[in-house]
């Protein structure tokens, strides 16, 4: 049953009517209603909005306003699936055409479509453009169509895909037909793009704040990455669902196998594993909950799981944009999340030689460069890491009070002569060598390979003995990032100084560097356990810090606890992802509320009508059991 028939009581339901009655919600958020609006009466779109800022809802209502069927054009199998399956728990007519499919059950849905039996079809877009699919949307009524993951579209992207590039089709064959185009990340680049490649020139450009003020930044030096990852999940996110991604495919595998060992239920996922590996580990993820995916990143794009509630890098990534991108996954529920990132020298000796590296041209490398030379000043910074990260697509925010350097704030101190001392070692050892035996002769230690290289006469032995081996590695990584050293991997990795370095050197300029010092373990703050407690309504703290309230929390767990147990139940009956049943944040509400009849549940955010109709008796037989039922153990449930 469509949900516009859902909605008797209003024959022409309103963009609001169907947010209530068909999604469950009370209000929209942000530029949302405008945009539906805009769709709905027949204009081009293009939506920049973060990761879980309801850009889904933004072509699924015009969807259900507009004639005809939506025409979704999305990159992922999994995301298709998943995304058909929460529409279909919803009352909402959605199907999906890609190579998973046999020949039988994809007629069966070209037929639904052309006969005017879908709200929703999600295409592959190497599908869409095929003759034969291009044929049969000749003979549909076509109501908008959606080209979700636009970034795809963009060649300096992360995640480009070519077959992206051939959508422009779609303006050309059917002009009348309106588009929205939907990214959660595109810098001012890449947004030119995206309007050039898919002939948007006309489309009115939406652009939220890219802001998700319920994830923490942190970004702390690397010293043992391993060690340090078990240490921030043991103390911050035990029993959490998250992600951990590295560069490598080895790295992956040795990560994930050493996780598992020191009681981690992680899993690893790379293009080097067999198609059924991976979509079994990408349904363990979405379906179970407490997974930690160690990944590359084949992994992320068009995970809808939004309970991650960590995501972090052992190594780093290759620019702003995937590192928004990647960090996004995280609490897409709106509930307090972690961004976390262990760097060094050794990752900006990688990424670079990486990009030296490459078949690209010299065009491609240049952009590549500055890209990650835009991260490294994020990783540098001694100011608001979200302030820096969110100027670089253009938008201004105060300080956030949620990041590592506001809740901690670097020391900076006066590099200066430090850094003279590095550049001119560097430079009277004949810019040959790498970090390691430079620092060697700064420190003045009496090695193998200085006496081979008589370094042990030259004028800088031993005139940085006041810093430590640490506190030097840190000098040479600041420097650069600061462009006054590359590094040349030709050389296998030799230090050479760069043009810029002369004015350091001659004493023209100085040089300010964050200062590294052993941070204490920070107060755990309110957070949702996967396991067992419930999410907490979420207030503002001076500073714009998350805290969580409650005034039953003890019955509260016990209440969201068995909720979970009985979605878990449901979920595996239907062979659905849990959250697809219904969202944690849901769960908590009903745990909160404690609903007594179907109208009062109604008012439950995330419950339209037909998950009313669905569920709704399970769920108040559920709340009325535990009115009485005290001996419910969610502590044992929650240690399961």
């Amino acid at each position: 049953m469509s949900p516009i028939i859902l909605c008797l009581t209003n024959p022409d339901p309103t963009p609001l009517d169907l947010l209530r009655r068909v999604f469950g919600h009370q209000e929209f958020h942000g530029a949302q209603q405008e945009i539906i609006e805009h769709v709905v009466e027949g204009g081009d779109a293009l939506v920049l909005m973060p990761t879980g800022g309801g850009k889904s809802l933004c072509y699924q209502l015009p969807a259900l306003l507009r004639p005809g069927t939506a025409v979704v054009v999305s990159p992922l199998i999994a995301l298709m699936q998943d995304q058909v399956a929460a529409l279909a728990q919803l009352g909402v007519r959605a199907e999906f055409l890609n190579s998973s499919l046999d020949a039988a059950t994809a007629r069966a849905v070209e037929r639904d479509f052309l006969a005017g039996e879908l709200d929703l079809l999600y295409v592959a877009p190497e599908r869409l453009t095929t003759q034969r699919c291009l044929d049969l949307l000749d003979q549909a009524a076509i109501a908008l169509f959606a080209i979700d993951e636009a970034h795809c579209v963009s060649q300096w992207g992360h995640d480009f895909r070519p077959e992206y590039l051939q959508l422009s089709v779609l303006h050309e064959r059917y002009p009348a037909v309106p588009r929205i185009a939907l990214t959660a990340t595109a810098d001012p680049q890449t947004r030119v793009e995206i309007i050039e490649r898919l002939s948007l020139a006309t489309a009115r450009v939406f652009v939220s704040s890219f802001d998700r003020p319920n994830i923490r930044y942190t970004i702390t030096d690397k010293r043992d990455a391993r060690a340090q990852l078990l240490a921030f999940i043991r103390d911050e996110h035990p029993g959490d669902a998250g992600i951990v991604y590295c560069l490598s495919r080895k790295r992956v595998d040795e990560t994930a196998e050493w996780l598992r060992d020191q009681g981690v239920r992680a899993l690893a996922y790379h293009a080097g594993l067999d198609a059924a590996t991976r979509s079994e580990r990408q349904a363990r993820f979405q379906r179970e909950d407490g997974i930690v995916m160690v990944a590359t990143i084949a992994f992320g794009m068009g995970i809808d799981k939004p309970d991650v509630r960590f995501v972090a890098h052992l190594d780093l990534p290759k620019s702003i944009e995937g590192y928004y991108q990647e960090t996004g996954r995280a609490g897409r529920d709106g509930q307090p999340a972690d961004a976390w990132m262990v760097y060094g020298l050794g990752d900006v000796v990688q990424q670079r030689r990486l990009i030296e590296g490459s078949e690209g041209s010299d065009d491609h490398k240049r952009v590549s460069s500055a890209k990650l030379d835009a991260l490294l000043g994020l990783c540098e910074t001694a100011q608001c890491r979200r302030v820096r990260l969110l100027s670089y697509f253009g938008e201004a925010i105060a300080p956030c009070g949620n990041c590592d350097t506001c809740l901690d704030p670097p020391q900076t101190w006066d590099a200066t002569i430090a850094a003279q001392k590095a550049l001119s070692a560097i430079y009277r050892t004949g810019q040959r060598f790498g970090a390691v035996h430079v620092i060697d002769v700064l420190r003045g230690k009496d090695t193998e390979r200085v006496h081979r290289w008589d370094h042990q006469q030259l004028g800088v032995f031993g005139i940085g003995a006041d810093l430590d081996e640490t506190a030097w590695r840190d000098v040479f990584r600041q420097l650069v990032a600061l462009g006054l050293v590359n590094v040349d991997h030709a050389a296998f990795g030799a230090l050479r100084l760069t043009p810029a370095s002369r004015a350091v050197l001659k004493g023209e300029q100085n040089v300010q560097m964050r200062r590294t010092v052993k941070r204490e373990r920070r107060p755990k703050r309110a957070r949702v356990a996967s396991a067992a407690l419930p999410a907490m309504p979420m207030t503002t703290a001076p500073g714009g810090t998350a805290e969580a309230t409650s005034a039953d929390p003890a019955g509260e767990a016990q209440r969201y606890a068995q909720l979970k147990a009985w979605r878990l139940a449901e979920a595996k009956r239907q062979a659905l992802p849990a959250y697809v049943i219904l969202h944690d944040a849901t769960l908590a509400e009903i745990a909160r509320r404690r609903p007594r009849d179907l109208d009062a549940l109604a008012e439950i955010p995330g419950i339209g009508a037909r998950k009313l109709e669905r569920y709704g008796p399970a769920l108040l037989e559920l709340m009325a059991g535990l009115e009485w039922d005290t001996s419910y153990d969610y502590k044992a449930e929650r240690s399961r």
